[in-house]
């Protein structure tokens, strides 16, 4: 086989791998739970109608639109950071602690700077977030690289220390808002928080200036995967840990700045949702995100544009499932269940390529003879 072929194959398959499986695998699991509804009873009319109002509830409407995108950016945001760590070797499943974290921070940050303008007051609360994530899954990957402690272990544990962390802190004087008993902060001031976008048509449209933040992100990821030293240092640790070794990359080192970069990552999320959505920080105000996530970096195949349009579309079954629930009285539930089959699909792409052969090329051996 010539090089030119092989380059050939190598692109087709990167290209089904990270375009054709992901929407074979949400085709799947849209018929999948088409077949769930009508085993609980659900008439074919009402799951067409139940279709139609996903569609129309994520797309079919400006408001729809703007709910999407606001649902999308911080499980791109947390997407990446995990992405950026799988590319590594980590399974870092610390998102949701970390998120919690971060977002913790951006409200401190924002009501201590919310007195000085905004354009020192919203960067410096969205840097604190970034910064405070970083440090949070740095200690995992410290861990790692030290002792050896294996990071699903150390960030399972972090999440369940975020939690509590953030019930003690919620009610510390400095963050508990005035007045109240039970653990809420302070609200973030406006100098502090991320314009929306869409105010002018209508006060209730909810999409914020975290979606240009979500943008420079997706390249920054790129860039840093695909065009930096630090990059390669992080897919060859995770291709071949031994072999980057030999190569002279500094294992242990390279665990801790891939964990630093995810939790930054996780950390702009949480600073997301509370300096453009929430205006504050309460408990379970990650809301499952950190986990949710872990499906967009797996269906995005660990690729930052694969994990923009996967969170685009997670987004959407989001808002769509709202609407789905309003016009079609079909439970929420269902949309949990259509995006744990788009995860077995993802993690199972031999399964795809049976259900749906006619998609994907015959094989090398048929096409790369020369």
């Amino acid at each position: 086989m010539d090089q030119a072929v092989r380059g050939k194959l190598i692109g087709r398959t990167e290209v089904e791998d990270l375009v054709i499986v992901p929407l074979f695998a949400f085709a799947a699991a849209l018929i999948l739970g088409a077949v769930v509804m009508a085993g609980t009873g659900v008439d074919l009319a009402t799951i067409g109608k139940s279709y139609m109002a996903l569609v129309v509830g994520s797309v079919g409407s400006i408001n729809a639109v703007s709910e999407t995108l606001t649902a999308a950016c911080p499980l791109v945001l947390a997407g990446l950071g995990l992405a950026l760590g799988f590319r590594a070797g980590l399974f870092n499943i610390g998102a949701e602690g970390q998120i919690i974290i971060g977002g913790l921070a951006a409200v401190a940050a924002g009501v201590v700077l919310g007195d000085m303008p905004a354009v020192i007051a919203l960067p410096g609360a969205v840097l604190a977030g970034a910064i405070a994530g970083a440090f949070y899954a740095g200690i995992a990957g410290w861990l790692r690289a030290a002792t050896g402690a294996h990071e699903v272990i150390s960030t399972i544990m972090l999440n369940l220390i975020s939690y509590r962390l953030l019930d003690f802190l919620l009610r510390t004087p400095f963050i508990q808002k005035e007045g109240r008993a039970d653990p809420i902060s302070k609200s973030v001031p406006d100098a502090a928080e991320l314009p929306r976008l869409l105010a002018v048509f209508d006060p209730n449209l909810r999409l914020h200036a975290g979606i240009f933040l979500t943008l420079v992100m997706v390249v920054v990821a790129y860039w840093l995967l695909f065009r930096s030293k630090l990059g390669f240092e992080f897919r060859a640790s995770g291709e071949n840990a031994v072999a980057a070794r030999f190569a002279g990359i500094n294992a242990g080192l390279t665990i801790v700045l891939a964990m630093a970069v995810a939790g930054a990552m996780a950390g702009l999320a949480g600073a997301n949702q509370v300096l453009g959505v929430l205006d504050r920080a309460t408990p379970g105000f990650s809301a499952g995100i950190g986990f949710n996530a872990i499906a967009v970096a797996l269906m995005g195949r660990s690729h930052p544009v694969g994990v923009l349009f996967a969170g685009l579309l997670f987004g959407a079954l989001e808002a769509g499932g709202r609407q789905m629930q309003i016009d079609a009285g079909v439970s929420i539930d269902l949309i949990g269940i259509i995006q744990a089959l788009i995860i077995v699909f993802i993690a199972a792409p031999l399964l795809v390529r049976a259900l749906f052969p006619w998609g994907f090329r015959r094989g090398p051996s048929a096409e790369g003879k020369s």
